[in-house]
């Protein structure tokens, strides 16, 4: 009944959690949801109205164009500019995204041919794996681990799979593990891209999730880098935005235009509305961001103490709202959240879902309040393992 290249997918991981936390709710469970990086903080107000104004304007009620607004992407190339010190041309090195998943995921489509290989983080977000699977290309694993402080080891990658390689997927500061680099690591990134061939795609939504003064750099402030990849980034995070679904790439021409042509035959644009309220997110006041910041590093810290008095191993993240912990001795990731979920109540996220290279960890979110973080930490506390 079904195309070989979805039997080929495995169950999604954020939708079996889902299931899973459902039926211990019908079970009058009191949940307290640590796994899903979803912001629990609104929208600012200004975002909100400018798209409420937008949403009037009989313009916007029409078919958008297909690269987008070029107003909003001027509204990216400023805010680069500004933030992370990267030059963009708006109306070529910038295309708007109905979210960054979905031009992740297209861009498999645009860059891979069947048995085509990807060079794909593990653990990572799951997405870089699926769409080189959905593009019937090969996805070969480059291990992410904690003697590494989650960085790819580039010399231990098979020098005949290298070879062969056409993309690669990195993201920093990282989705599970929260793991940070400097611009001299995007360097090496560039030096291997150019070596060997290859198009790096590089997911940056969690950019400006950051504490302790670390600024995360973008991989396209390296020299050359506009040279071998694309950045994907998005309003999700950064203005609490996930269900807005407004995002972008940016980066070398030609593979934007590649990512472009896939998306004109599958797609028809952002709502120029919601363009409109990233224009204001871009443009406007960013006290809103600074004071996000300030709430996720005190919701950070007290899960981390409380984790840690709770006996788990684990690293305070310079960045992203998640922290990456040991399970304890003895048990798989998925072991453990089930016994989180059942005896008390909370729903984190098994490091295994994320490839098995995540295995022996799990993910906490800072996405629910203060208050619920430390009644989590305390019944982690309570627990007899």
């Amino acid at each position: 009944m079904y195309a070989k290249r979805i039997t080929s997918l495995p169950p999604y991981l954020f939708a079996e959690i889902d299931e899973r936390k459902k039926k211990a709710e019908d079970k009058g469970i009191d949940i307290i949801d640590l796994s899903i990086g979803d912001p629990d903080l609104p929208t600012p107000p200004h975002v909100v109205e400018a798209a409420c104004r937008a949403a009037k304007n009989p313009l916007n009620h029409r078919y958008p164009s297909y690269e987008g607004m070029l107003s909003f992407r001027e509204a990216v190339a400023a805010w680069y500019n500004h933030k992370k010190h990267v030059s963009l041309d708006a109306e070529d090195e910038v295309l708007t995204l109905i979210g960054s998943k979905e031009g992740i995921a297209h861009s498999a489509f645009a860059f891979l041919d069947s048995g085509d290989i990807a060079l794909v983080p593990n653990p990572a977000y799951p997405v870089y794996k699926n769409a080189t699977l959905l593009a019937n290309g090969i996805p070969h694993s480059v291990p992410l681990t904690d003697e590494t402080e989650f960085k790819p080891d580039l010399d231990r990658i098979d020098k005949e799979v290298v070879r062969k390689a056409k993309i690669m997927f990195l993201n920093y500061p990282n989705n599970p593990t929260a793991a940070t680099v400097e611009k001299t690591f995007f360097k090496e990134i560039v030096d291997f891209a150019h070596d060997h061939d290859i198009i790096i795609l590089h997911d940056n939504p969690y950019s400006e999730l950051t504490f302790d003064g670390y600024e995360a750099p973008s991989f396209l402030a390296v020299d050359g880098a506009k040279e071998v990849g694309i950045e994907f980034n998005s309003l999700s995070k950064t203005y609490n935005m996930t269900g807005w679904r407004i995002g972008y790439a940016i980066g070398n021409s030609e593979l934007l235009k590649g990512l472009r042509l896939v998306k004109t035959n599958v797609d028809s644009g952002a709502f120029q509305a919601i363009q409109a309220a990233g224009i204001a997110a871009l443009t406007g006041p960013q006290d809103c961001v600074k004071l996000d910041m300030e709430i996720y590093r005190e919701r950070r810290d007290i899960l981390f103490d409380g984790l840690r008095s709770a006996g788990m191993e684990l690293k305070k993240p310079k960045a992203t709202f998640y922290l990456w912990a040991k399970v304890p001795s003895g048990f798989l990731s998925i072991q453990y959240s089930m016994l989180l979920l059942e005896r008390a109540g909370v729903v984190v996220t098994p490091g295994v879902g994320f490839g098995e290279n995540g295995e022996g960890f799990v993910r906490f979110s800072l996405c629910v309040s203060k208050e619920r973080i430390k009644e989590a930490c305390e019944r982690l506390e309570r627990l007899d393992i």
